[in-house]
């Protein structure tokens, strides 16, 4: 593996960006905190995952952290400071969350979770939004809002599709920590690996992304995705109908098909 970065993004406090191996890794890097989440915090994240998407040097996009903890949601002083928001304050700062969170969603590189420590609250958004997620057995998950009297609004958009109502519910509305076979139960997580192999593992399937799946096919996968649920039946089977036969003529799915039909091994990353 080379561990060399191709391509760096500067001035950051509170995270890390590089890509090597065609994988962009973006890192919170504020462990004395367990990496909570503030208006910095979230504007640096917005930054970096713009940097990410537009990288050429990078594919494939990794979500990590540093430290025993990879987030614990929103910082305490944040937390404090929030009291004193009037509604227009709240609203700008809300939405400044929600871009980030529509932000990942949507962006046109598949995002993997690394998560080697427990993720809570606002950082058990940021897993939830990811692509995949890699998950250490020992983590724990869990949306704590109710707890204290706030609400987990903003992951409730994403968390009902990706898991469906009934345990939306369950989470949401106990704010029970669960533990990371839960969660994977759940659909959560995709896979739990020991720490001691998590990285790798991540790695790996990352590369296997990148080496074995189409970029193009993979970035229109996921516009499909985030779509259709919007769309009344026969609109999703039409707008699916249009994707299908734009796919079909481009440069990716001919090269695809002619090593298919040729019996050649076909490598994406160069």
């Amino acid at each position: 593996m080379d561990n060399m970065p191709t391509q760096e993004l500067e001035a950051l406090r509170y995270i890390r960006y590089e890509a090597r191996d065609a994988i962009g890794y973006i890192t919170l890097n504020r462990p004395e905190k367990r990496n909570a989440l503030s208006y910095d915090v979230v504007s640096e994240l917005k930054e970096a995952f713009e940097f990410a998407e537009e990288d050429e040097s990078c594919k494939v996009i990794v979500l990590r952290a540093e430290g025993a903890v990879f987030c614990a949601g929103a910082d305490l002083g944040y937390i404090q400071e929030l009291q004193g928001f009037g509604y227009t304050d709240n609203l700008a700062d809300s939405t400044h969350l929600m871009q980030l969170f529509h932000q990942i969603y949507t962006l046109k590189k598949v995002v993997i979770g690394q998560v080697q420590g427990h993720a809570l609250a606002g950082g058990c958004g940021l897993a939830t939004i990811c692509d995949f997620a890699f998950a250490v057995p020992e983590a724990k998950f869990g949306y704590t809002e109710v707890k204290i009297g706030f609400l987990p609004a903003i992951v409730s958009v994403f968390l009902v599709r990706k898991i469906g109502e009934a345990r939306t519910k369950q989470l949401l509305l106990t704010g029970d920590v669960i533990s990371a076979q839960v969660a994977a139960e759940f659909g959560l997580v995709n896979f739990l690996v020991p720490k001691e192999e998590l990285a790798e593992k991540v790695y790996a399937f990352a590369r296997r992304l990148c080496v074995e799946n189409s970029g193009q096919s993979m970035e229109l996968t996921k516009e499909m995705l985030a779509r259709i649920p919007e769309m009344p039946l026969e609109d999703s089977l039409r707008y699916a109908a249009q994707m299908n036969a734009e796919a079909r003529g481009s440069l990716d799915c001919r090269r695809g098909i002619a090593a298919f039909l040729n019996k050649e091994k076909i490598t994406w990353d160069n």
